[in-house]
């Protein structure tokens, strides 16, 4: 219908575009309702506390909130300044303020983080603050004379800004100098670095590995008639019906040198008994249980791209005079990269940051990141530092993801 002016209409009057914008405004609410309760689940359970560990990554006010003479005094002297009378009587105000307030011990802690022993120092100094008189170098150092090291200064220096990138720093085991240059760490202390690459590495292998075994099950799965795959299928998906607790366990009793797998290559005289292999306690059993537990995760995305391809393309190719092989690599292997790429990638992510099965069957040799991540949530409560090495983790999977997005593209994952 149109009006007197030629533009199109409803039935009843309303011009045909205005009627079109409502209808598309309506139905974007309306979509935006139905996804509301999954947005809030998401930005609650998920985006809300990435933020507030990437904040708290940077972010450590502890010593600054307790000690503001201290602030004030490094704020009007630049590094390198002599640590003079002026310093003393702006740490004795501020273990008498600890005192009183009751933070000495917080304080203390977050220089723990750089200096070992701060916090006793702390505490036990502010106990018999109030009895600190001029001149107050003096009565501070026949108190306690490791408020005379530099390193103390240069920490208390560092950590009188609630905004650093310090704990990025020892994340990269580097610190900073008494001119405040960054450095590496001491020989013997680098640690964080080697458990990067460890964990790289062994996600790596643990990926291959899965890639490698779960290629040909999901193949089977795909060509097998649909009685013998979903038996074959329910064999896969067992693990997901056992606790996690059990199947490490399991492979505790397997691996370990008096286990079933040592005695069994003893029985059959493969090893004497006096050269049973160590697979416990170090990266072979880590790589080994986390390859049996994440092997599904890459069987059913390949399974699910697999069961897509068309066997006449692979008959077809043959029928041209391709070799099986040559089939294989130019027709058949192509169309399942979607399924390699996102099991893959998968797999991948979820070994870098595996917690429970390298802290089980580990040991100091199969430990990961994730495992000093948890230790400094748990037993040094240095949260920052974990916070910063949570924070790197997430940049190097955020990495390889860009780098799948690049080669595959994410609009071709299949997962299942």
């Amino acid at each position: 219908m149109t009006d007197a002016t030629g533009q199109l209409t409803t039935a009843d009057g309303k011009p045909l575009k205005a009627a079109l914008a409502a209808s598309l405004a309506t139905r974007r609410r309306r979509a935006f309702l139905l996804v509301a309760p999954l947005f809030l689940f998401i930005l609650v359970s998920f985006i809300v506390p990435i933020g507030q560990m990437l904040y708290q990554s940077f972010y450590n006010d502890t010593f600054s909130a307790t000690a503001p003479n201290l602030v004030q005094w490094f704020d009007e002297h630049p590094a390198g300044s002599e640590i003079d009378e002026s310093a003393y009587a702006a740490l004795a105000a501020d273990l008498a303020l600890m005192k009183q307030e009751k933070t000495a011990g917080a304080a203390g802690t977050r220089i723990n983080y750089d200096v070992s022993g701060s916090r006793s120092m702390f505490t036990s100094t502010a106990r018999k603050a109030d009895k600190f008189e001029p001149p107050f170098k003096e009565a501070i150092l026949a108190e306690e004379k490791k408020w005379d090291d530099p390193i103390i200064w240069r920490a208390m220096r560092s950590a009188s800004s609630p905004f650093t990138f310090d704990f990025y720093l020892a994340a990269l085991d580097l610190t900073r100098d008494d001119s405040g240059s960054i450095v590496p760490v001491a020989e013997g202390q680098a640690i964080y670095k080697t458990l990067f690459w460890r964990t790289l590495s062994m996600s790596i292998e643990i990926t291959a590995l899965c890639l490698l075994l779960g290629f040909p099950i999901a193949h089977l799965l795909a060509v097998l008639p649909m009685r013998k795959a979903m038996l074959l299928m329910i064999l896969v998906l067992l693990p997901f019906w056992t606790s996690l607790l059990v199947r490490t366990t399991s492979w505790m009793v397997l691996l370990q040198s008096q286990g079933v797998l040592n005695d069994l290559m003893v029985w059959m005289g493969l090893i004497g008994d006096d050269g049973r292999i160590q697979m416990m306690y170090n990266q072979t059993g880590t790589i080994v249980a986390m390859t049996h537990i994440l092997l599904p995760f890459t069987v059913l995305p390949l399974y699910s791209v697999m069961k897509t391809i068309p066997p006449s393309y692979v008959r077809a190719a043959r029928s041209l005079g391709a070799t099986s092989w040559t089939a294989f690599r130019r027709v058949y292997l192509p169309q399942t990269l979607p399924g390699i790429g996102a099991g893959g990638l998968l797999v991948f992510i979820l070994a870098m940051g595996y917690y429970i099965t390298p802290a089980l069957v580990g040991g100091a040799d199969g430990q990961m990141i994730s495992n000093m991540i948890a230790f400094h949530m748990q037993k040094s409560l240095n949260w920052s530092l974990a916070a910063a090495l949570a924070a790197m983790l997430l940049a190097i999977v955020l990495i390889f993801f860009w780098i799948y997005d690049r080669l595959v593209g994410i609009d071709k994952m299949k997962l299942g």
